[in-house]
C-alpha cells in the first residue's frame, strides 16, 4: 500500500500541547495549546509508527480587569506573554479494531519556553508535561464521508520543576485528564472537522489548589487539491468550572480567573511532499474576556487572560510500517 501522509495529518493524534503562561499559578492554566487540533480529524492513517514534529509561537498581551486590579497597570501600559514550544511525537497503528472501530494510541513530548513581561517579569524553559492517549477508536460511518473519534488523554506530573516547594518551572505539578471527541466529514478532499476536549485536573501536589474544568473546540474547514490543503480554522477555548481551594490549600480562588472565554480565527495550508507533509496554521484571538464573580462582587476582579497570535507548523511522516504480504508468482503454459 501506498502511504499519503495526508491521511497522517488528517490523524487526531497529532496535537501539539503546551502551557499558556498566566499571571499566579493557578487559574486560567490550560495544558493544551488552544487550537492543538485544528487540522485533524477522526480518521486514521494505514497501520505503521509514524512521527510528527510540531513547533510554535504564540505572541500575546494580558487583558481582562486584573490588569489593574491585579497589576496596576496604567492605561496602555501591557504585560507581554510569549510562548516558544517544540514537541516531538508518534502516533501508533496496530491495525487493530475494536468494536467496529480502528485502535491508535499517541505519545508526545512538549518543550517550552515561556515568559511573561513586566510588571511580573517571570521566565522559564524545559520539559513540559508528557502527554499520552493510551487508547483512541475511530468509526467510519459507512460510505458517507462522516467519521467519529474518541479517546482520552493524559498529562503526566513529569516535566521539568526548578524546586519540589516552588511553582517557578515550565511544567504543572500535576495530573490532567483530557477525554476528547471528534467529528469529521472526510470526502472529496474535504475535512470538516470539529474536535471538543475538556481538561480535568488534579490538585496542585505543592499548593493543593485544583484548577477548573476548562473545554476546548477546534474548528477545521479545509479542501485538498493535488497536493495542497487549505482552508479557514478557528477555536474556542473557556474554563466552565471555578476553582476549589480547601483547606490547607496556598492560595485563594478570589485571587484568579474563575471562568473566562476566547475565540480565534485563522487559516491553514499544507503541501504533502509524498514521505512527509507539512502544514501550517495562524490564528488570532478576536475574543478574550474574564471574570471572577465573586471577587467582583467585594469590589476589584483579579482576572487575566491571554489574548494574541498563534503559528504554528507541523511536519508528519511514517518511521515504519509492516510490509505487504508477498504475492504468489503467476506461471502461465
Amino acid at each position: 500500500m501506498k502511504f499519503s501522509s495526508k491521511a497522517l495529518v488528517a490523524a487526531a493524534g497529532l496535537t501539539a500541547l503546551a502551557f499558556t503562561p498566566a499571571y499566579a499559578t493557578e487559574g486560567g492554566d490550560q495544558a493544551t495549546k488552544p487550537g492543538a487540533f485544528i487540522g485533524s480529524s477522526a480518521g486514521v492513517p494505514p497501520p505503521g509508527i509514524y512521527m510528527f514534529n510540531q513547533v510554535f509561537t504564540y505572541q500575546a498581551n494580558l487583558v481582562g480587569p486584573g490588569t489593574v486590579n491585579a497589576l496596576g497597570n496604567a492605561p496602555g501600559h501591557k504585560t507581554g506573554v510569549q510562548a516558544a514550544v517544540d514537541v516531538q511525537g508518534f502516533l501508533f497503528v496496530p491495525g487493530w479494531t475494536f468494536l467496529g472501530a480502528t485502535y491508535d494510541a499517541v505519545f508526545v513530548q512538549p518543550f517550552v519556553m515561556q515568559s511573561l513581561g513586566t510588571p511580573i517579569n517571570v521566565q522559564s524553559s524545559g520539559m513540559f508535561n508528557s502527554y499520552i492517549v493510551p487508547v483512541e477508536l475511530s468509526w467510519k460511518l459507512g460510505a458517507s464521508g462522516f467519521a467519529v473519534k474518541t479517546g482520552l488523554g493524559i498529562y503526566l506530573a513529569d516535566g521539568t520543576d526548578t524546586s519540589p516547594t516552588t511553582l517557578n518551572g515550565p511544567a504543572n505539578p500535576y495530573y490532567t485528564f483530557q477525554p476528547e471527541l471528534i467529528l469529521s466529514y472526510l470526502a472529496n478532499g474535504w475535512n470538516l472537522s470539529v474536535a471538543m476536549y475538556d481538561e480535568i485536573n488534579t490538585e496542585n501536589r505543592v499548593t493543593h489548589y485544583t484548577t477548573g474544568d476548562i473545554f476546548h473546540a477546534d474548528f477545521t474547514a479545509t479542501k485538498t487539491i493535488g497536493k495542497w490543503t487549505f482552508g479557514p480554522v478557528a477555536y474556542y477555548v473557556g474554563q466552565v468550572t471555578n476553582d476549589s481551594c480547601n483547606a490547607g490549600c496556598i492560595g485563594n480562588t478570589l485571587f484568579h480567573v474563575q471562568r473566562y472565554n476566547e475565540w480565534a480565527v485563522g487559516g491553514l495550508v499544507g503541501y504533502d511532499f509524498g514521505p512527509a507533509s507539512l502544514s501550517v496554521w495562524a490564528t488570532q484571538e478576536v475574543s478574550a474576556n474574564g471574570k471572577n464573580a465573586a471577587a467582583a462582587a467585594l469590589g476589584a476582579d483579579p482576572s487575566l487572560v491571554a489574548q494574541g497570535a498563534t503559528v504554528f507548523a507541523t511536519l508528519s511522516y511514517r518511521l515504519w510500517a509492516p510490509e505487504e504480504p508477498a504475492k504468489a508468482p503467476m506461471f502461465h503454459k
